[in-house]
């Protein structure tokens, strides 16, 4: 049975194949578009996954769909109709669209997918959501709780999975919106709605929470249970063009932020503020949901579950046992969650869970051969060295040894936002000057963002506040007072980004400065090479910790081929390239001129 799963229209567009109850590939359409983001219709994600099982269009039984479009139109036009005239901008941008294409999502897949006569099914935007978090954790039964800023009416979930079944209990609707309200804090500190919600939580650290009590008492009723509602006065997205009113712009003191402007101690506050806020909901959402379901057992999706920090409350201040979230939490995962509902729920398939989950470390993405990829890097006349397998730990250990930065390129890619050893750049932990170098000089992007550890899953207690794995970089944790170092009195007067630069612990380059760090556990299970690589390292230095990020530049997705791997390494200051088994030196490299546009090997007709 081949089913697959399609998100598009919205935010992130994504295919994932599932067969007989396996995930055999997924991958977001940004990855080969090049466009970030990316919300098209996913025509070359899913070729890789028809090509990745070696079957065509024809041979599918089943295409599903993450979300129900003509409940969202209805949703749209009930929103306008309440506000009208005020929202007729807004609705006159969005009409053509749905004319054209997201109203007739179903015509659209069947003209798309050619030769394709199975069934057709639509899942409801928080049902995918919340069958990506059940299905492929490690629990028999849980509860769920989804949060993201609008599906068709809901904006969050929760409910109970138990064996093959998910089913969601009560719902908060539009426009009272966690994931709304955080966004209209990332368009009023000038970042980039449903892409910059992460600088945000990064830049929260630096500020006060000295708005905290000003959204709590104006804009968010806030209640023990962790519902709410949102004052619409504040906000612009129901009947404008824009997330924030001009009342939001006079409670918080002047307009919003213009993009890429210096930033100030005012928005490091805003910042610090929506994220005390979010977090406080969402620990007593999650409380509430363990109350109601008596489940010990907790999975979270939707975007706001990749908020890590909050992730880390609910982990160490809840009375669940566990959490387990989504890697792919946004809506490039729904096109999971839509497949494994068709899996399960529609055809009524048994469920079997293993100790770890069914995720696999989430490497889902496209792979190349050695042949392969020495064949791409020839086009370029990239030199290089071929190393035996059993070398490349013990090689690349020694470079981030000597403060190297490396990038990596091994195996499957990736599903989801994350880099989690495949798609990485790497580098020394240790290293006091590596944040700033990565930062400025690799990935050309605000000095603010933190970098975050990959750890040996059997060593994470030794550095930091955690006793169990994160192998899908979706918790912080605190450092481990051992390896803290303490502030001057000096240094302890700092303000804002002047916090920046101040050693905090043995493992500067991934301490922010609350002394906390986005944890990723890496288990031989998931991702033998890279495990083996850090062990070299920790045999090496006595240290178990490195960085990684993802490999890309600020702007641009993920590379996922060789070619986009090799042109990231080129237009960067890294000093390696790892492809495959070949180790390129930056040096040894021709000069380096722009090769064309490599989305081209994925352009369909």
């Amino acid at each position: 049975m081949k089913i697959l799963g399609i998100s598009c229209y919205y935010h992130d567009a994504a295919a994932c194949l599932v067969v007989d109850g396996e995930v055999v590939a997924a991958a977001s359409e940004e990855r080969y578009s090049r466009i970030k983001h990316d919300s098209e219709f996913p025509k070359r994600a899913i070729r890789y996954c028809l090509e990745t099982a070696g079957i065509t269009a024809a041979e599918l039984d089943i295409a599903a769909f993450y979300d129900k479009p003509f409940l969202k139109f209805e949703r749209i036009l009930e929103t306008y109709i309440a506000s009208a005239p005020l929202g007729l901008p807004s609705f006159i941008k969005a009409l053509p669209l749905w004319l054209k294409k997201k109203l007739f999502i179903p015509d659209l897949i069947r003209k798309s997918l050619d030769g394709f006569e199975g069934k057709l099914l639509l899942s409801e935007h928080h049902e995918s959501h919340a069958a990506s978090a059940f299905y492929p954790s490690p629990y028999e039964s849980a509860a769920f709780l989804t949060i993201d800023g609008v599906g068709e009416w809901a904006t969050t979930s929760f409910g109970v999975g138990e064996g093959n079944r998910i089913e969601i209990l009560k719902e908060i609707h539009f426009p009272h919106s966690l994931g709304l309200l955080y966004s209209a804090f990332t368009y009023y500190t000038g970042f980039r709605v449903n892409s910059g919600e992460y600088k945000v939580m990064g830049l929260a650290p630096y500020g006060e929470p000295k708005y905290a009590q000003t959204i709590l008492e104006h804009v968010i009723d806030l209640k023990e249970d962790g519902s709410f509602r949102l004052d619409q006065q504040y906000f612009d997205y129901c009947s404008g063009l824009r997330m924030t009113s001009e009342k939001f712009h006079r409670l918080f003191g002047g307009p919003p932020r213009q993009p890429e402007s210096e930033l100030s101690q005012r928005e490091m506050d805003l910042a610090r503020s929506v994220q005390v806020v979010c977090e406080e909901v969402m620990l007593r959402m999650a409380e509430h949901v363990r109350r109601e379901t008596g489940q010990k057992h907790l999975c979270l999706a939707g975007g706001v579950a990749l908020n890590c920090v909050g992730n880390g409350r609910i982990l160490r201040e809840s009375k669940y046992e566990d959490i387990w979230i989504q890697p792919a939490a946004g809506d490039a995962g729904g096109a999971l969650g839509a497949a494994l509902v068709a899996w399960y729920q529609y055809l009524e398939n048994e469920r079997s869970v293993g100790p770890r989950g069914n995720q696999r470390g989430s490497y889902f993405g496209p792979e190349f051969s050695p042949e392969e990829i020495r064949r791409r890097l020839d086009v370029f006349g990239a030199r290089y060295e071929r190393l035996d397998e059993e070398e490349i730990p013990g090689r690349v250990a020694r470079l981030i040894a000597d403060e190297k930065v490396i990038g990596w390129f091994q195996g499957r890619m990736e599903f989801g936002p994350r880099a989690l050893g495949s798609r990485s750049i790497i580098g020394d932990a240790r290293s006091e000057k590596m944040q700033s170098i990565m930062n400025l000089k690799i990935k050309y992007r605000e000095s603010f963002r933190p970098f975050a550890p990959s750890v040996l899953y059997d060593e994470v207690s030794s550095y930091f506040e955690l006793d169990r794995e994160s192998p899908y970089m979706l918790l912080v944790a605190p450092v481990r007072e051992e390896h803290r170092q303490a502030m001057s009195d000096e240094q302890s007067d700092l303000f804002g980004i002047d916090k920046l630069n101040v050693k905090r612990s043995s493992i500067p380059a991934i301490t922010h400065v609350d002394y906390s760090a986005r944890v990723q556990t890496v288990h031989p299970e998931d991702n033998q090479l890279y495990y083996d690589t850090i062990r070299a390292f920790h045999d090496l230095t006595g240290c178990p910790v490195i960085i990684n990020t993802s490999f890309n530049v600020r702007g641009e997705p993920i590379v996922c081929t060789p070619e986009h791997a090799y042109t990231c390494f080129m237009r960067t200051d890294m000093d390696f390239l790892i492809a495959g088994p070949y180790l390129l030196a930056k040096p040894d490299q021709p000069d380096w001129a722009e090769q064309g546009d490599w989305r081209d090997e994925f352009e369909l007709d």
